[in-house]
């Protein structure tokens, strides 16, 4: 991949008692990745009760993919609902080990 195309682990923590509420906000905005040129490589739900509640693996083909889809109005206008279900949010940019 070209240097500027960063990829994130994005690890989730929902608010208490709200990890579908979560998850339907994630189903929500996850697709505009594709108009940002971005791609949801992969996304988890974890099993254990500690730690996030979804972990997810996104790549972008440039940086200015990544930053258009953080500014995208339609993501920014839900930003009330995923303060509501969305407690934390930990997003560690990483390297594809080949």
């Amino acid at each position: 991949m070209p240097h500027d195309a960063p990829t994130f682990c994005v690890l989730l923590w929902a608010q208490p008692g709200q990890a579908d509420s979560m998850a339907a906000y994630e189903d929500h905005v996850l697709p505009l990745l594709a108009e940002h040129d971005g791609t949801l490589v992969q996304r988890l739900r974890a099993r254990e009760p500690e730690g996030p509640h979804e972990i997810q693996t996104i790549a972008f083909a440039n940086r200015a993919g990544f930053e258009s889809y953080l500014a995208d109005p339609r993501r920014t206008a839900l930003a009330e609902e995923r303060d509501r279900v969305i407690a934390r949010t930990e997003l560690l940019h990483v390297d594809v080990v080949p």
